[in-house]
């Protein structure tokens, strides 16, 4: 019989496409909310489980010629990093501001779901390089914990302080790896752990604040029972804001139950911030999002431009 032409291009191709099938039905069925975080924390310790044992025992089994359990761990491991970052995409999708720094993030988590779904490119890039395979493991690690613990009520900036931690100590068995004892790799990883939350600091606002996200905003004249009153589409003149003493910046903020996070709006006019106005601090728990508002009155003599509000978290 003929060989099929179609067989060396499904060989090499048809896994990528199931997996980025599987993928995409993954983001359709929790595009609407978030991930829950049994899902993630399981996704986390066996994904680490084995990058632990297989960093340790890979020597061993490659002198025994054992290349078939090697390349099933790490095809795991690589799906296993796919799921991981497509759990959490959506969150970060829905925190993220595209006209901001932290939409570099979000470009980060979709490149890196996108690339361990291709096989031909996992294999060629990431695969090679045990440095970029540990890399993509902190990041996934990061990621995802950075949208779990805010789930069980850590305030965002000390989930991205301890998830920088965690990540560090995760990457332990790779330092030990490198050479030296059990003791030399805690050292290297408290190091490596001191320096991350050095640098995360000013830093934070390239991470979207996920969990949260800007469930409803609005532009109005007045509110009632804390809903907007008239909103306003854009232009509005300097004439209708003299009218009605002022606007008003409405915003509902989703946070999960438990959690309490100051917020701030800041007034921006042509991105130059001219007033912030500290706002109740948001409490976690409600489906349609924790509603506040803030006021402006003086716009100054010269009210033309452009302005916006920021919703700014910690």
């Amino acid at each position: 019989m003929r060989r099929s032409p179609w067989l060396p291009w499904i060989k090499k191709w048809g896994v990528s496409l199931a997996s980025l099938g599987s993928g995409l039905l993954t983001l359709f069925v929790f595009r609407r909310g978030l991930p829950n975080v049994a899902w993630i924390v399981g996704y986390l310790l066996l994904l680490w489980l084995l990058f632990a044992v297989f960093t340790q025992l890979r020597a061993p089994l490659e002198a025994r010629g054992r290349r078939l359990v090697l390349e099933a761990a790490d095809y795991t491991i690589q799906t296993l990093y796919h799921n991981l970052l497509l759990f959490v995409l959506p969150s970060y999708y829905a925190s993220a501001t595209l006209t901001s720094v932290n939409v570099w993030f979000l470009l980060a988590a979709a490149g890196g779901a996108l690339l361990t779904a291709i096989d031909p490119w996992y294999r060629a890039l990431i695969h090679p390089r045990r440095w970029l395979n540990q890399a993509l493991l902190a990041f996934s690690m990061f990621a995802a914990l950075n949208v779990a613990l805010p789930l069980v009520g850590v305030r965002p900036f000390w989930a991205i302080e301890g998830s920088a931690v965690l990540c560090a100590l995760a990457l332990m068995p790779a330092l030990r790896r490198s050479g030296g004892s059990w003791i030399g790799a805690w050292l290297r990883a408290g190091i490596f752990a001191g320096v991350s939350m050095l640098l995360l600091v000013p830093l934070r606002a390239w991470i979207p604040p996920a969990p949260l996200h800007l469930a409803r905003a609005a532009l109005a004249r007045d509110v009632s029972g804390l809903e907007p009153l008239d909103p306003l589409k854009s232009p509005v003149s300097a004439g209708d804001v003299r009218a009605s003493g002022g606007l008003v910046a409405h915003t509902a903020i989703y946070a999960p139950a438990g959690l309490r996070e100051p917020i701030a709006h800041v007034w921006k006019k042509e991105g130059r911030a001219v007033t912030t106005v500290p706002l109740t601090p948001v409490r976690g728990g409600r489906a349609q999002g924790f509603r506040t508002y803030s006021r402006k009155a003086d716009f100054g003599p010269s009210p033309a431009g452009r302005w916006e509000v920021d919703v700014v978290t910690e």
